[in-house]
This record gives structure tokens, sequence and C-alpha cells, in this order.
């Protein structure tokens, strides 16, 4: 009997050691399984990378509007006026005018104050200029001396009045004997003779030149 107790207490033995070697295994696989785990998210956040996105698409969106036109096209459009016939306008239908003092030689004789008040009609580029029905005049531009184009209409040059705010105005007809409205062919509307000597003056104060 006693041989029988002491094979059967050495099987209970041998099983509990083979348990608790079984045990030990297991709580170092987890252990192996949780020191893994616990480096997944340093890698899924990945924070040296996550900037440099945000800052590559920052930077797209900072450089589109640089590659953007500087200056919208215009077309050339007539207008019926009562009193002066048929005259081109501009955006927005603004009347343009031409300046006697510019002598058709591929240079403008308005700069600085009256530049601001006789705004030239520029454009980004030559092709940007359209001419609408009518308008018989070549078109074609000069550079300023600040480097913008210039629009010419049958080689004179273009501008708009400060004082036109609205389609239609003609304000600036006729001004000092040297700013007239501008005809379909670029002359002035009134038959002046670009170049010419001008007449006396019609006005007086800042927007006269």
């Amino acid at each position: 009997m006693l041989g029988t107790g002491t094979r059967f207490e050495s099987s209970v033995g041998r099983a509990g050691r083979r348990a608790g070697t079984f045990l030990a295994v297991a709580i170092v696989v987890a252990a192996c399984s949780n020191a893994g785990a616990s480096t997944a998210p340093t890698t899924a956040a990945n924070p040296t990378t996550a900037p440099a996105t945000a800052a590559a698409t920052t930077a797209a969106a900072t450089g589109a509007p640089s590659t953007q036109a500087a200056a919208a096209p215009v077309k050339l459009e007539l207008r019926t006026d009562a009193k002066y016939g048929s005259v081109v306008v501009g955006k927005g239908g603004l009347s343009l005018y031409v300046f006697t003092k510019d002598k058709g030689d591929g240079t403008s004789a308005c700069y600085g104050n009256c530049a601001g008040r006789w705004p030239p009609l520029t454009v980004a580029s030559a092709s940007d200029v359209i001419p609408g029905s009518g308008v018989s005049g070549g078109l074609g531009t000069i550079t300023r001396t600040d480097g913008a184009l210039q629009v010419t209409l049958g080689g004179a040059p273009l501008y708009y009045f400060a004082g036109d705010t609205a389609a239609g105005d003609t304000k600036g007809q006729g001004l000092n004997s040297v700013w007239y409205l501008a005809s379909p062919s670029g002359t002035p509307a009134n038959g002046a003779t670009p170049g010419a000597t001008p007449g006396a003056s019609k006005c007086t104060g800042p927007t006269c030149y």
C-alpha cells in the first residue's frame, strides 16, 4: 500500500511541476506579446511623418495663388452715346479715353498724378485683350515704365477716367482739350488729332492734364 501511495504522490508532484512550467511559459509569452503591443502606438503615431505631410499640404495651398494670372482678360465693346456716337468701353462698361499728348511712338505721356486720375488700361499679356464687334482699330500693347502692359487701339494708349463711376459716364470727354473718348478706330471721338497742340483748357484742378 505504501508503494502505491508513493507512486501516486510522485505522479501528482510531476503533474504539478508540469503545470507550473506551462504557466511560466504562458506568462513569458504574454509578457512578450504585451511588450510588442506597447511599441505599436509609437509606430502608428509616427509623430515625424504627420507634421511633414501637413506642411506639404499647406505649402501647396499657399503656392497656388502665385501661379494665377495677375489680371483678367478684358473685352473692348462699343457703346452708342447720344452725343458722341460710337465710343469704346472696357470693364464694367466704363468709357475709355485717348490722350492727344501721346505721340503714337509706343510711349505714354501720362504718369504720376496724371495716371492716378487717368488709370491706364493694362493687361497681364497682349492676348488678354479681346476686340468686340465693331472695334475696328488694331489692338496692341506698350510697356510702361513700371513694366505694366498698356492696351493700345489704333496705336493710341487707352485710359479710364477716375471721375467716371458708372457705365455710360463720359465726364472726361474734352477735358483740357487733350482727353477724348476713344472711337472704334482708336482716334478721338470728336475728331481731334492725336499729338495735336492742345487748345484752351476747359477745366481747372487736379483732373486736368
